[in-house]
């Protein structure tokens, strides 16, 4: 499932990345997103972009092309 299928409030676990573009995979990975790692989706901008998440004990915006190079699943709180 992709991170912009998740409503506010909901809860992940980053399964994985995206194959291709490497330069968001890096930044994702050096935010923290690495697979295995739980956040929780706070809220979405007014048009949709960008989402912010909890993860790691932070704030964390990411823009839709960011979001989609992220591979998650919904968890259960």
């Amino acid at each position: 499932m992709m991170l912009r299928d998740m409503a506010v409030g909901d809860k992940g676990k980053v399964t994985g990345l995206e194959k291709g573009n490497k330069s968001y995979r890096k930044k994702l990975l050096a935010m923290g997103l690495t697979p295995g790692t739980e956040f929780s989706v706070i809220r979405y901008a007014p048009m949709g972009d960008p989402v912010e998440i909890s993860v790691r004990g932070f704030a964390l915006s990411l823009r839709k092309d960011e979001a989609a190079a992220l591979l998650v699943e919904r968890i259960e709180a």
